[in-house]
């Protein structure tokens, strides 16, 4: 009798190690999550792709500099953190609550991706960097989760896993790739970064009209709820109000300038 015992125990003590190591290896992607070129798929029912039309011989590029997009595991599970679901964890970590807004660079890939301008298949690609230096792209044909709960939840998948693909299909709609976001930018293109402090309040209309035709446009804005983008490889940092705006409607209006001038309704 108490051989089998022994090994019946031997058996448990393995299966504990074993989700330990699990547990213990899940913690440490998300603190630290590596950048790499070739990472596991994972199918991602109910992402549908829209269909653009034909890219044109110039487009735009988007840049979401800092993003708050932070996984700590809360209670026993890992989530997103955010400072209406996660106020008293943060502060009881010494942390602003108000720097944890999720919701902002949601709102910025909606923008972006709805917009007709992107329909029109002049958006070329979107790039999200998070306030601790996770670079990710976002292909322009995916359709983001309308609720934040669930895109929440992608994203959650998306830091963990690093890269989320198609339902059924190899293309990969998100992943996780290597710093720094200009190896992924077009060699003709002008890079603009956007900031209520700048000195230079333009008319975005007359801005972009003024570009060459055959000249791409590299958009930088910022997804955080406080502070400033100021990133080296910005060319020209403008203002486009007198009025300090959202990262939503900043975008509204630079994809309201590019289709007016590409004569796209």
């Amino acid at each position: 009798m108490p051989r089998p015992f022994a090994v019946k125990a031997g058996k448990k003590r393995k299966k504990r190690e074993e989700n330990y190591d699990k547990e213990e290896e899940v913690e440490m992607v998300n603190e630290d999550i590596p950048a790499v070129d070739e990472v596991d798929e994972d199918d991602m029912p109910g992402i549908p792709i829209t269909v653009s039309d034909k890219k044109s011989s110039s487009g735009a590029v988007f840049i979401l500099e800092r993003a708050s997009l932070e996984v700590a595991k809360v209670g026993k599970a890992y989530q997103i953190l955010n400072s209406e679901d996660h106020a008293n964890f943060l502060k009881k970590h010494n942390k602003n609550p108000a720097e944890y807004r999720p919701d902002i660079v949601h709102q910025a890939l909606l923008m972006i991706l709805d917009s007709p301008l992107n329909k029109a298949g002049r958006i070329r690609s979107v790039y999200v960097k998070t306030e601790k230096g996770v670079l990710f792209e976002v292909k322009p044909h995916v359709r983001i989760p309308r609720t934040y709960k669930r895109f929440a939840g992608i994203m959650l998948q998306l830091l963990q896993k690093l890269s989320i693909s198609a339902a059924g299909k190899r293309d990969k709609l998100f992943r996780v790739i290597k710093n720094p976001v200009t190896q992924y930018l077009p060699l003709n293109s002008r890079k603009i970064g956007f900031s209520f402090s700048s000195e230079k309040l333009v008319n975005i209309q007359k801005y972009v009209d003024d570009v060459k035709e055959e000249e791409n446009f590299v958009f930088v804005v910022g997804a955080m709820a406080h502070g400033k983008v100021d990133d080296e490889y910005v060319e020209d940092y403008i203002s486009i109000s007198g009025y300090p705006m959202s990262a939503a409607w900043c975008i509204a209006r630079i994809c309201e300038g590019l289709q007016r001038k590409w004569s796209i309704n």
